[in-house]
């Protein structure tokens, strides 16, 4: 999954080929088609992989402490520092532009929600006992923070934000969102 997630991120859903799938995984196309039935398969798993891969990375994460009362911020700094780095939200990018595909939207639907459930999670655990007169609710903050992910994502694609630019949007916009404060 690694290799084929690494292609489609590479190349796009469209150019790339099983054939050049095949090739990546050093495996013969039909090997590929004995683990999923088309290409389109390929790139759903790879959709589902992109939020695996960013869970794993969040457990890894949240389990450096128990203060469950600071995990949403040290989630937020972990990605102030590296999100985007894997590439993979090139997938999300090409899988947007397939949205038409009824199977891939609902790819798609499904990853976000499970990152807006997982990040809703963690606003609602950071606000417990907090003042949060002023602050949006927890469903809206957790699509605010989905939607500061793709901006990062878009800023680098496009050399629009630097390194430290998309470090300084996500500590100050994340926090901001969070508990209202940007220091």
């Amino acid at each position: 999954m690694p290799i084929v997630a690494r292609a489609f991120a590479e190349m796009g859903y469209r150019r790339a080929t099983t054939a050049e799938l095949a090739k990546r995984c050093d495996v013969r196309v039909n090997i590929l088609y004995r683990l999923w039935p088309d290409k389109k398969s390929m790139f759903i798993a790879s959709i589902d992989y992109v939020y695996e891969q960013a869970a794993g990375v969040w457990q890894e994460v949240l389990s450096e402490t128990g203060d469950e009362a600071g995990a949403a911020m040290r989630l937020l700094k972990h990605e102030a520092e590296h999100y985007g780095e894997s590439g993979l939200h090139r997938i999300i990018f090409a899988g947007l532009c397939e949205a038409d595909e009824p199977e891939i939207r609902e790819a798609l639907r499904k990853m976000y929600g499970r990152f807006h459930r997982f990040i809703r999670g963690q606003i609602v655990a950071h606000r417990r006992g907090v003042r949060t007169a002023g602050l949006p609710d927890e469903t809206v903050t957790a699509w605010a923070i989905v939607g500061l992910g793709n901006v990062a994502n878009i800023g680098r694609e496009l050399g629009l934000l630097s390194g430290r630019g998309r470090k300084k949007m996500f500590v100050e916009a994340g926090r901001l969102m969070l508990d209202g404060k940007t220091r």
